[in-house]
């Protein structure tokens, strides 16, 4: 699988890129990179879109650009370049979890570059004050203890208790390759994020928004809600999953997008 590197801005990205046809970007969630998208990129989606897995900023073989945070609109930015490097052209924009948010911020402030939408295990409101406060302990602990405390907590939501070993392997692997000084400024802009509720009722591209059966971090009830509040959304169920289902199930996941996007 090809990778380029994309520098702007003192910013040095690594895309990952296979397939043919237009272009669609996959976002990452937290605090992963684009390993989590390996599944779905070796599927039959390649055989529809020239598939770009980014790694944000500091995640991957991006590396950190010493941020003490990383908003949400920062990332997106980064993606705004990256999509303006590859094409002149809207393309398609798959996000998880996190990826989810800067997506979400990716529609607020670049419009122009969207085809389409896949909103993907993630949520358009901010934190609550106790997730906040959560957050902060997260980061004290990260600092104190390292990251294979974290990865044990977060594996435990990620995915379900029936999960392949290798599976939990892999995202243990990208949760323990990932720098501290990273995961801390995304726990802060993970806080700082703004409410993207008003949003959802402006995004008139295509949107496809996915549940997993079991996903405790971002129930099904409340991606449903999202996909109501959008123009036209649809809203797909993949059972069988918690909250990482383009891992967990990739082939439904695949279904899901390939018979949402148009050619």
């Amino acid at each position: 699988m090809p990778t380029r590197h994309i520098e702007f801005d003192h910013t040095r990205l690594a895309v990952h890129l296979t397939g043919k046809g237009p272009l669609a970007l996959l976002v990452h969630g937290y605090p992963l990179d684009h390993r989590m998208w390996l599944d779905v990129m070796h599927g039959p989606l390649a055989r529809r879109r020239t598939l770009v897995a980014v790694d944000l900023r500091g995640h991957g073989s991006s590396p950190w650009c010493g941020d003490a945070t990383h908003p949400m609109h920062t990332f997106a930015d980064d993606l705004a370049a990256v999509i303006r490097t590859l094409t002149d052209a809207p393309i398609d924009v798959v996000g998880l979890s996190m990826g989810g948010y800067v997506t979400e911020a990716l529609w607020a402030q670049h419009q122009e570059l969207v085809r389409s939408l896949v909103l993907t295990n993630t949520r358009a409101a901010a934190d609550t004050p106790l997730v906040r406060d959560g957050r902060q302990v997260a980061i004290q602990d990260v600092v104190q203890n390292g990251r294979r405390k974290l990865a044990e907590s977060m594996l435990q939501k990620l995915v379900l208790p029936r999960a392949d070993p290798l599976l939990r392997a892999r995202i243990q692997s990208m949760i323990e390759g990932t720098a501290v000084e990273t995961i801390v400024a995304d726990l802060r802009g993970l806080a700082d994020r703004p409410d993207r509720t008003a949003l959802l009722p402006t995004i008139t591209v295509p949107t496809l928004v996915v549940a997993g059966e079991h996903d405790p971090i971002t129930p099904q009830a409340e991606m449903q809600a999202m996909a109501q509040a959008i123009p036209g959304a649809r809203f797909v169920v993949v059972e069988g999953s918690a909250h990482m289902t383009p891992m967990e199930q990739p082939q439904a996941f695949a279904e899901a997008v390939g018979a949402f996007w148009v050619d």
